[in-house]
């Protein structure tokens, strides 16, 4: 991804964070504009936690975009470590350096040393990199699905998101000039541990209202028409409210938007439901369970429902 050299400033009120996310098409509520611009003000990172689905990660996306920052983003799972997320040694390289040395003869070894473990062999990961000054600004890092990693990890990162520096022990400390903008997020697939909220500003980001989703739905999905919008969002409303493994998210609301769009619907029908739930759900069971009469039921609800979602 490209970028030009301009500085952007970080919004200096909470209206005008609204403003720079529904600028790139996120649609927020108060208290999240509220708990971004906190945190960017304060040089925190932020922990936000919520739902598969529900836009955690598409935060740091338009908060990248919107600033003109670089977006450094650490994926995270089972097993991560030092290796793959912070720095390690272009081994290869260090060895032919030293091979080289050794058949010019007499090698000083201090010498040979302070050279192999320099910036020359330095292989950056994504944690470093964001350590790392930028023309345009201090990147967007983004350590996502945290809740994958083990304490281990956790615990490692907790000079980072302190002091926002890295200690490699053959190079020396690395502290970034300017504070990365960072944002952690959770499935809450496990605790984090208290040691690394404390550390951060935290927000809990919960599926959105019927009138925010529509309003989601008209940023992302502009192709949907109206009435489908509305009816959309009203059979989304209703179908989180079932006892389902899981429940659909707004990716999910935005995946079945744009594929009906696809089959030139105008309106939901019962079929038309359920030859599409496989956009909508992901689990057989659940699935299964909205088979039939039980499309139909909600179908009827929704058609009223649809017409009373306002903004």
């Amino acid at each position: 991804m490209g970028y030009d050299m301009t500085m952007i400033s970080p919004p200096t009120s909470i209206d005008a964070m609204q403003d720079l996310l529904r600028s790139g098409d996120y649609i927020p509520d108060r208290s999240l504009s509220t708990v971004l611009f906190l945190a960017i003000k304060m040089g925190r990172p932020i922990l936000l936690e919520g739902e598969a689905g529900v836009g955690k990660t598409e935060i740091a996306k338009v908060l990248a975009s919107t600033l003109n920052r670089s977006l450094i983003r650490l994926q995270c799972y089972e097993g991560l470590d030092v290796s793959s997320a912070v720095y390690e040694w272009n081994y290869a390289a260090q060895m032919m350096a030293i091979r080289l040395s050794e058949a010019e003869g007499g090698v000083d070894r201090t010498k040979l040393e302070q050279d192999i473990f320099s910036e020359r062999y330095l292989v950056r990961r994504p944690l470093l990199q964001a350590l790392t000054p930028d023309v345009a600004g201090p990147p967007v890092l983004l350590i996502d699905e945290l809740d994958r990693t083990d304490e281990a990890f956790e615990a490692y990162l907790l000079e980072i998101l302190s002091d926002f520096q890295v200690t490699i022990p053959e190079f020396g400390t690395v502290k970034a000039p300017h504070p990365p903008i960072v944002i952690l997020t959770s499935n809450r697939t496990r605790e984090i541990h208290d040691a690394l909220k404390r550390r951060c500003l935290y927000h809990w980001v919960d599926y959105p209202n019927a009138e925010r989703e529509l309003e989601i739905l008209r940023a992302k999905a502009p192709k949907s028409p109206e009435k489908l919008s509305r009816e959309i969002v009203s059979f989304v409303q209703a179908i989180r409210k079932q006892d389902l493994f899981k429940v659909p998210g707004v990716a999910e609301t935005l995946d079945w938007a744009t594929a009906l769009v696809e089959l030139d619907a105008v309106a939901l029908d019962p079929t038309l439901v359920s030859d599409t739930l496989g956009v909508l759900l992901k689990y057989q069971d659940d699935i299964q369970k909205m088979q039939g009469s039980a499309v139909k039921a909600m179908l009827d609800e929704v058609k009223s429902a649809a017409n009373a979602v306002r903004i």
